[in-house]
């Protein structure tokens, strides 16, 4: 007898997203995959996100609504899924968009293997002008410990979030998910890229400059000592020391300075 399909819960922050949110909301409950449960987490809004989250919430069974006060993105994906029920979670942002298979073919590989910790897709980057495809690096942890190449909606277990202890709370320099993604893969773990566009990534006001998301310079600087501090062991292993400004220089330039003794 085939066992019942495992729940999926759609955690989707929501700040000032009042014009998107029903669209992404709407993209997840088209998924061809159940059960499902759809948690947005309104983040402190001065929008009209609140009357349209709790409007969904009640012309739809599967989508819940829940309120916090402005704290960013990492504790309102926190506080989701805490709440969640679902076996595996997919963290959606509140202006992005998901294919109607992409849960249904991820699950289909978490459930095959236990080893595999996160399973994502490939994407587009879209806005009022179009679309593009959006090239991503193909991921290993060496490549991980250097720059993220999961976008923030992979499909992972609930269990693996409670293990790595959720998002980083007290981590605000931008550039969350690659955090998150070296807490959950640093020891290990197979990582599968499912070959379709499956995950749609909104350009806005606030997403279509990689300096405005990352804060420029000096924000470089308190995420990479932010990281070395958190996750030396692992940076130790992948790049031979210490991430450095100049990412894809760091294990070469570790490498010669513990060659001349100075490292």
């Amino acid at each position: 007898m085939k066992r019942p399909a495992s729940l999926v819960t759609v955690i989707i922050p929501c700040y000032n997203q009042a014009q998107y949110l029903e669209e992404t909301v709407l993209s997840a409950l088209n998924s061809d995959y159940a059960p499902l449960e759809i948690i947005i987490i309104n983040d402190g809004s001065t929008d009209d996100s609140p009357e349209i989250g709790h409007g969904l919430a009640k012309t739809y069974e599967s989508v819940n609504y829940l309120n916090q006060k402005n704290q960013g993105v990492g504790i309102a994906r926190n506080t989701g899924i805490k709440a969640a029920k679902g076996k595996y979670i997919l963290p959606l942002d509140g202006d992005d968009l998901i294919s109607k298979d992409y849960i249904s073919k991820a699950v289909e590989v978490l459930e095959e293997n236990e080893e595999v910790k996160v399973v994502y897709c490939q994407g587009i980057k879209f806005d009022q002008n179009g679309e593009k495809f959006w090239k991503l690096k193909p991921f290993s942890r060496n490549a991980l410990a250097r720059d993220n190449m999961i976008f923030v909606s992979g499909i992972y277990r609930r269990s693996d979030w409670e293990r790595i202890g959720g998002y980083a709370e007290d981590y605000n320099l931008g550039r969350a998910d690659w955090e998150f993604w070296i807490n959950m893969l640093k020891d290990g773990g197979e990582v599968v890229q499912l070959p379709f566009v499956g995950f749609y990534y909104r350009l806005t006001g606030n997403s279509n400059s990689l300096r405005k998301r990352t804060g420029g310079d000096e924000a470089k600087r308190k995420r990479i000592a932010y990281l070395n501090k958190k996750y030396p062991d692992f940076f130790e292993r992948e790049l031979n020391g210490p991430l450095r400004f100049q990412r894809t220089w760091s294990k070469p330039y570790n490498t010669l300075l513990k060659f001349l003794g100075k490292l």
